[in-house]
This record gives C-alpha cells, structure tokens and sequence, in this order.
C-alpha cells in the first residue's frame, strides 16, 4: 500500500475543502448512501431527486455497471491493472475490492481532486497482501502527471484497465477528447476502456431537468449521445468496442444487483426522500429510467 497524497498536512487539507458549494463526487455520495456528503450537497441531490423522483436509478445502475465491467475484465480478460480516474468517495465495493477478490494480485490507482475524497482515501487503499493500491491527488485534466504517477504503481508494458465512470459528462468537448486520447495512447496493446456517461438522448425531459438542478450550482454539465459516446473509442482513442457496444448502462451484460440494506417497513417510511434511497431495490428498473450509457473497449494496436 501505499499514498504519497496521504502525507498532506490535515489543517492545509481542511483549507481546501469547501462545504457550503456542492461538489459532483460528494453528490453522488449522498445518492449512494453514504456520509461524507454537507447540506449543499444533500440540497443538489434532493433538487436533482424533485426533478426525476427515478432519478438515482442512474447513480446506482453506474455504480453497478462499473462493478459488473470491473469483475468481468478480472474475471474473464485476467486484467490485473486498474487505473481509476475520478474515483469518488469510497464506498461499498471499490474497484480493488471487487478485482482482488477474483485477482488477488490486482494493481489499482484510484485518481481524484476533491480533497474531501483525499480525507477518505485511506479506505481504498486496504489491498489485500498479494496486491496493491494508490491513491493520486490530481485533476483528470492534467494527464501528463496521473501517468508519471501512476507509473509507480501500474506497470506500463501490461495491460491496464482504465476506468472513466461517470466523469467526462463534466468536461467539455475541447478537453474532454484530447485527454481520452492522451490518456490511452500511454497504455499498452491489450488494455481496456470502461467508460460511462450521462446522456438526454433516451429521455430528454427528466434528464435535463436534473440537468438544470447542477448547472444552477455552478457544475459543468455536458450530455453526450450514443455517437459522441462511441468517439471516445474508435475515432479518439483507437480502441475497438466490445460487445455489446454503446447501451443504456443496466443493458451492459446485466445480471442481478446486490440486494439493499434490510430495513424494518415503518423505519423505511420515518425517512426522507434522500435517506430512503439507498433501501431501495435497483433490481426493480424499466428502460425508461436510465439516462446513462456504459461500454467498454479493447486497445488492438
């Protein structure tokens, strides 16, 4: 195990974090269920909740297709190398959880710039004896650094999975493909994209409805169609799809979801619309409340 980023001074840390803006990775957060989340950011999801009631059906479904992806390039590819950018606060089965139970062996560098994520990495870097884990301080925006960093960690002759799960939706175009490609370009023959993204192709009117709740909070906020999605592979990258493609993401080889939390039926009803959400069962989703794409793709040459 390891961590560099983790040495930083706890006071000069608390200066960089602020509560009273909503931050995208802690959002999120609170609609997975967790704690490390302030009222802004509760406000934003409970905004983005009054506009799509469903609407945490694809915060939870891109959470579950990144663990499906994860555990099937670990499983069935032998991929042992993760590169995870924008990884969000940790949370039941991170990425190093879910690739060393079928790989114990498996590398995996997490990668993000909210400090809130950085006061909380210490969870994802408990990797089993056989593996290891990092964790890098640094923005998706500056390549350049997560690879010399990285290279610490991952080896960079072996194939390397690289994760962007519900990240670019936050980048503009002028950077967002650029950086795909430069990011790509560093791995070797064999590596992997995962890849999910936001999208108001499916159903316009609920997703920019939630769209509308961030932008008003200041967040870059950027839908791309089932075409923009694919550039990220062939055109940008030179990464071939796999199967199945570009697809709503609970269509990406879907199996069952874990179960949620038990919960007794009058404690379940004593909570707030927020609260109740990570009791619900996202096995119960129909095609009309997914507005987020998944695929992943194979580096050939």
């Amino acid at each position: 195990m390891s961590g560099d980023a983790l040495s930083q001074d706890p006071a000069e840390l608390a200066k960089r974090i602020d509560t009273t803006r909503a931050h995208p990775a802690r959002v999120y957060d609170v609609f997975l269920g967790g704690k490390d989340n302030y009222p802004a950011d509760r406000a934003a999801a409970a905004a983005a909740l009054a506009a799509n009631p469903r609407g945490y059906l694809d915060v939870r479904h891109n959470r579950d297709f990144m663990r499906r992806a994860v555990n099937r390039l670990a499983e069935q590819d032998g991929i042992r190398q993760f590169l995870d950018i924008g990884t969000g606060l940790p949370t039941a089965e991170n990425v190093h959880q879910i690739a060393q139970r079928v790989q114990p062996d498996s590398r995996v560098v997490y990668v993000d710039n909210d400090p809130v994520v950085l006061a909380h990495a210490r969870a994802l870097l408990t990797s089993g004896p056989e593996g290891r884990t990092d964790y890098i301080d640094a923005d998706f925006k500056s390549p350049a650094q997560i690879l010399d960093q990285a290279a610490k960690t991952l080896d960079f002759d072996q194939p390397i999975a690289l994760c962007l799960v519900a990240i670019l939706h936050f980048v503009e175009d002028e950077e967002a493909y650029p950086i795909v490609r430069d990011l790509v370009e560093a791995l070797p023959v064999g590596s992997r994209l995962v890849l999910s993204h936001l999208t108001d192709e499916m159903h316009p009117g609920p997703a920019r409805a939630v769209q509308r709740t961030y932008t008003e909070r200041g967040f870059t906020f950027v839908f791309r169609s089932r075409t923009e999605v694919e550039r990220f592979f062939g055109e940008v990258s030179g990464v071939e799809l796999d199967a199945p493609g570009v697809v709503p993401a609970h269509l990406w080889h879907p199996g069952p979801a874990p179960a949620p939390p038990a919960i007794d039926a009058e404690d379940f009803e004593s909570l707030d619309d927020i609260e109740k959400i990570r009791y619900r069962d996202i096995n119960d989703v129909t095609d009309d409340d997914i507005n987020v794409y998944g695929a992943t793709g194979t580096k050939v040459s």
